[in-house]
C-alpha cells in the first residue's frame, strides 16, 4: 500500500511504513473514513482499547457481544502497572510527534515510534531549525554579494565567485567529493526559488521517523520514503559554542555515554555545534563506522569560513524503514576533511563503545 485514500473530505495521503496504529490514529484525528484500513463513519469516533481485563464473549441476536465475567479476578499489579505506562507513553509520544511537526519549517514530516521499551519523550530537548548562539557569539553576517544569473547551471554563480564548482547536477544530486565546500546562492541573488543551486535551505524533503532502537543505541532515525543516493537529507543544527566550552562538555557528555559536539574545524578551529539540547532531526542519527550519510560543509547566505552549515547527503541508495546513519569520526564513505563530532584532544578521555555492529567497526566512538 503505497498511500492510503481517505473517502470523507479528498485524498489525504501519509507515509504506508507508518504502523497501522498511527495510521488509524491519524485518520481519526483528521476525521477521515478509509475502508483499506477499517476506518468507517462506524467506528471513526472509536476510542482504542489497551486491555480488555476480566470479560467473555457471549451471542446476541445480531452477533457477539463482550460482557464481564464478574468472578471477582483482578489483574496482577505489575501487569495493570505496565499497561497503564504504556498507555501513557503512546499519549505522551503523540504529543512530541505533534510538537515536532509544530516546530519543524521543512516539508517532511516527523514521526516517533517505539515499540522497544517504555521511554518517552526526551525531558530536556528542543527542537531548532538553525544554528542556535550561545551567549557572547554572533552568526549575524549576511552575504554581500549575490548573482544575477538566469541560468546558474550555465553562467558564473556562486560557487564560481568562491573559487569552487557548482555542487549539484540537474536531477539535484551532489558531484563534488567529500572535502569541497557547497555555495549555494543567497538572499542577495536575482534567482529565484526554484534556482538548482538552492537545495539544502528548502530543508529536509523527506517523511522520517524517530524510532526506538531494540539493540541498546536508544534513538534513531529512518526514512519512510527511498531515498536516492547523492541527495540532500538533513542538517546537522545544535547550539554554536566555543571549542574551549566545548572542551568542557565534553568531557561530561563521555562520563554519560553520550557524542553530540560537532566541530566546525573547515578552516579554523574556533567553534563547535553542541546538539545536546537543541537539535533538530539529526539530534537521534545515530553512527555508524559504515554509515549512508556524508558530511558536508555549505555556505548559503553566511560566508563566514568559521562557521559552515553542516549537510547530509546519501552516500548511495536508501530503502523505506532503512536507518539513517553517519560516521561520528567522518571516516567513511571517502570523506578528505577534518569534521567531526567530539574528535577535540582531552585528557584521559573516557571511551564509548560502538555498538554499530558494521563488519569494519572500529569498537569505539571516539
Amino acid at each position: 500500500m503505497a498511500a492510503v485514500g481517505a473517502e470523507a473530505r479528498g485524498a489525504w495521503c501519509v507515509p504506508c511504513l507508518v504502523s497501522l496504529d498511527t495510521l488509524q490514529e491519524l485518520c481519526r484525528k483528521e476525521k477521515l473514513t478509509c475502508k483499506s484500513i477499517g476506518i468507517t463513519k462506524r467506528n471513526l469516533n472509536n476510542y482504542e482499547v489497551e486491555y480488555l481485563c476480566d470479560y467473555k464473549v457471549v451471542k446476541v441476536k445480531k452477533g457477539k457481544a463482550i460482557t464481564p465475567k464478574n468472578n471477582n479476578k483482578t489483574l496482577k499489579p505489575a501487569i495493570a502497572e505496565y499497561i497503564v505506562k504504556k498507555a501513557k507513553q503512546r499519549i505522551a509520544l503523540q504529543r512530541w510527534q505533534d510538537e515536532l511537526n509544530r516546530r519543524k519549517n521543512h516539508k517532511g514530516m516527523i514521526f516517533v515510534e517505539n515499540t522497544v521499551d517504555l521511554e518517552g519523550p526526551p525531558s530536556d530537548f528542543y527542537y531548532i531549525n538553525e544554528y542556535k548562539p550561545a551567549p557572547g557569539i554572533s552568526l549575524v553576517n549576511e552575504a554581500t554579494f549575490g548573482c544575477s544569473c538566469t541560468d546558474c547551471f550555465f553562467q558564473k554563480c556562486c560557487p564560481a565567485e568562491a573559487g569552487v564548482l557548482l555542487a549539484y547536477n540537474k536531477n539535484q544530486q551532489i558531484k563534488i567529493p567529500p572535502g569541497t565546500p557547497i555555495y549555494e546562492c543567497n538572499s542577495r541573488c536575482q534567482c529565484g526559488p526554484d534556482c538548482p543551486n538552492r537545495i539544502v535551505q528548502k530543508g529536509t524533503q523527506y517523511s522520517l521517523c524517530i524510532f526506538r532502537t531494540s539493540n541498546g543505541r536508544g534513538w534513531g532515525v529512518k526514512t519512510l520514503v527511498k531515498i536516492k543516493r547523492m541527495s540532500f537529507v538533513m542538517e546537522y543544527v545544535g547550539e554554536v559554542i566555543t571549542s574551549e566550552e566545548a572542551e568542557r562538555r565534553g568531557q561530561f557528555y563521555d562520563n554519560k555515554g553520550i557524542t553530540y559536539l560537532f566541530d566546525l574545524d573547515y578552516e579554523s578551529d574556533e567553534f563547535t555545534v553542541d546538539a545536546a539540547r537543541y537539535g533538530n532531526v539529526s539530534h537521534f542519527v545515530n553512527h555508524s563506522c559504515d554509515p549512508n550519510l556524508q558530511v558536508f560543509n555549505v555556505f548559503i547566505d553566511n560566508l563566514d569560513t568559521r562557521l559552515p552549515r553542516i549537510a547530509l547527503f546519501s552516500t548511495r541508495t536508501i530503502n523505506a524503514g532503512e536507518e539513517l546513519t553517519f560516521d561520528y569520526q567522518m571516516k567513511g564513505s571517502g570523506d578528505i576533511s577534518s569534521d567531526s563530532i567530539d574528535h577535540s584532544p582531552a585528557k584521559k578521555r573516557v571511551r564509548t563503545v560502538c555498538k554499530c555492529g558494521a563488519v569494519t567497526c572500529r569498537g569505539y566512538l571516539n
